[in-house]
């Protein structure tokens, strides 16, 4: 239950809320699944097209495939069966690279919250700052995952990018909102007259962080209730100041990111009800971010998130009602393009779901009965399908519903029962993953 980025808190609080269940009566042992059928497997063939490689560099050619089937997409989103698996972070890497190259695309948009975006857009466009800084002080917390040794390289290659072509630049938005930092209260705060400033101050005191990214979330989290709806009441009295204040439109989206900040905290976490629909806002609100941005910058974007939220059926319904894809795809249509993941075996970072101690599982292969003990029969090792192609008896097939790997920043977590061809667009099946390899640990 923790893919939840920086709101894992509010699964614990959850949980503490619920009652015990009974004691269950043990359960007659399941009959053995049975083995993959080899006529889905023989279909699955056909239409697999084989990846030479996740490593960014060298050529390319392998992911023209990929072109066709994104087509003329505005959005795309890629995803990731866990969320510390290096294989994971280099192929969004090497995939990015090749869609800036070949089919225009210009902006990488992450799961990480929206100053977080600002800073690191002043890196890869101006050289603004240091890069290894930014990324220790923005993802600490439930955001640790993102400060890896593939995102900082990813990073120096848009920044480069960008020096050699300075007039046609890459850059980086991220579409989150647990947390929004100083800066954005800052730009904010300057850009409105003098005369509106005490008011403004007003509005934000207890919201304008003075610590860093994890003691704040954490500080912020502890406040009673009552308090937290009483902040929100405020930042969104400080959006309607700011718009009535006719500033710019960048100005207008860093109190609006205040504003989303301050609602995300404004449900009530022991009432199971409220934290779906916390869950419900923060994947609207993520979409509604990608799409402003889309549209403001006329840039196509590469959205890099859990296969949760790329995707268009979640999970767990009870816990997320409507996910990000599925809001994305209803205001895009066909501009949407999602691409699910999985793996067979291998490695990954988590937490424990007892405790918050980092460490690295590592899995066998897949079950049978699972998704993934069929994909991982077909001939090509690594490959990329486009599941709403793929002929008989594999379609039929892929529209059922099996046990399927997701895995978020606790461990254990899942399987869940996935239907591929109604969760996303195109699918990329990995034989094996190892960990990421998280910096400042």
């Amino acid at each position: 239950m923790k893919k939840i980025g920086a709101l894992l808190t509010l699964l614990i609080a959850l949980a503490a809320a619920t009652p015990a269940a009974a004691t269950p009566t043990p359960a007659p042992a399941p009959a053995p699944a049975p083995a993959p059928d080899p006529a889905v497997v023989e279909a699955l063939d056909r239409a697999a097209h084989p990846l030479r490689t996740v490593e960014p560099g060298g050529d390319s050619g392998d992911l023209r495939p990929l072109d066709r089937m994104i087509g003329d997409a505005r959005v795309v989103g890629l995803g990731e069966a866990t969320h510390s698996s290096h294989d994971f972070f280099a192929l969004k890497d090497r995939v990015f690279r090749h869609l800036v190259e070949e089919k225009g695309f210009r902006t990488f948009a992450l799961e990480a919250p929206w100053s977080t975006g600002l800073r690191l857009d002043d890196y890869v466009l101006h050289g603004k700052g240091d890069v290894r800084r930014i990324v220790r002080e923005e993802f600490q917390r439930d955001y640790l995952w993102w400060n890896n040794t593939d995102y900082l390289r990813l990073l120096e290659w848009m920044r480069a990018f960008n020096v050699r072509h300075p007039g046609d630049p890459v850059r980086f938005m991220g579409d989150d909102i647990a947390w929004t930092g100083p800066e954005s209260y800052d730009a904010v705060a300057a850009a409105v007259r003098p005369a509106l400033r005490e008011r403004l101050a007003e509005l934000y005191r207890g919201l304008r962080p003075t610590v860093g990214t994890g003691a704040y979330i954490d500080q912020y989290l502890a406040k009673p209730y009552a308090e937290r709806k009483l902040l929100a009441r405020h930042a969104a009295d400080a959006l309607e100041l700011v718009r009535d204040a006719g500033v710019d439109d960048l100005v207008l989206r860093n109190a609006t990111a205040i504003d989303q900040t301050a609602r995300q905290y404004a449900f009530d976490f022991e009432d199971p009800a409220q934290v779906a629909a916390a869950m419900r806002y923060r994947d609207e609100t993520m979409a509604a971010n990608v799409v402003r941005w889309q549209r403001y910058t006329g840039t196509k974007v590469l959205l890099a998130a859990h296969n949760n939220h790329i995707g268009y059926v979640p999970d767990e319904p009870a816990d997320y009602p409507k996910v990000q894809g599925e809001f994305l795809r209803e205001t895009l249509g066909a501009g949407y393009v999602s691409i699910g993941l999985t793996f067979d075996h291998g490695s990954f970072n988590a937490t424990g779901q007892e405790d918050e101690t980092v460490r690295r599982w590592t899995l066998g292969p897949a079950d049978p009965g699972s998704n993934e003990r069929t994909l991982d029969r077909v001939r090509h090792r690594d490959y990329v399908l486009d599941l709403r192609s793929v002929g008989s008896p594999a379609r039929e097939w892929l529209l059922g519903a099996r046990p399927t790997r997701s895995i978020g920043t606790a461990y254990p977590d899942g399987p869940n029962d996935t239907a591929l061809a109604r969760t996303y667009d195109l699918l990329v099946h990995l034989h094996r993953v190892e960990a990421a390899r998280l910096r400042d640990r």
